[in-house]
C-alpha cells in the first residue's frame, strides 16, 4: 500500500507501459508497481464502446507516479515540471543525456524536456548553496552563469 498522500498523474496519449518502461530505464532504482489495460469501456450513458485506456503506476526515487494513457486531449507544458536534485556533475550529465536524447530537447538554465514533453530541471544540489550564498559575489556569479547555460555545469557556476 502507498502511504504517499498525493500522487502525480502523468496523462499521455498512448502506451502507458512503454512510458513506464522509458522512465524506469532512466531512474534505475525505479519499479513498475501496476499496469492495467481497460478495454471496451462503456460511454457516459453506460452503452456501447467508447474505447480503451491504460494505466500504470511506477515508483521513481521513492515517489509514486500514476500514468494514464487515455488519448491526446491533454499535453504536458511547463506549468508542471519536475526537478532532479543531483549529487554531482556526473549525475547531472547522466540525467541530462537520458532525458534529452531520442526526442527530448534542451532548454536553458538546466531545464529540458523528455521525449513525451515533460519538463525537467536537472540541478546539482550544490547549485542551491551557490545561489543562496551569503556572499553576493558567489550568488551573482552563479546566477549570471546559470542564464548562459543549457545543461548546468557546476564548475562554471562556482
Amino acid at each position: 500500500m502507498n502511504n504517499q498522500k498525493i500522487t502525480p498523474c502523468l496523462w499521455v496519449e498512448k502506451d502507458a507501459k512503454a512510458v513506464a518502461e522509458y522512465y524506469l530505464s532512466i531512474f534505475k532504482d525505479g519499479k513498475l508497481k501496476d499496469y492495467r489495460l481497460f478495454e471496451n469501456m462503456p460511454d457516459e450513458n453506460g452503452n456501447g464502446n467508447s474505447g480503451s485506456f491504460e494505466t500504470a503506476v511506477i515508483e521513481l526515487a521513492g515517489i509514486e507516479f500514476s500514468i494514464l494513457a487515455a488519448g491526446p486531449m491533454f499535453k504536458f507544458n511547463e506549468a508542471i515540471s519536475l526537478v532532479i536534485n543531483c549529487k554531482d556533475q556526473n549525475e547531472v550529465d547522466y540525467y541530462w543525456e537520458a532525458l534529452t536524447t531520442n526526442g527530448g530537447e534542451e532548454g536553458v538554465c538546466g531545464w529540458c524536456k523528455d521525449k513525451y514533453g515533460l519538463s525537467w530541471q536537472v540541478v546539482p544540489v550544490e547549485y542551491f548553496e551557490l545561489i543562496h550564498s551569503d556572499e553576493p559575489a558567489v550568488r551573482e556569479k552563479a546566477l549570471k552563469n546559470t542564464f548562459r547555460q543549457k545543461k548546468l555545469i557546476l564548475s562554471d557556476l562556482k
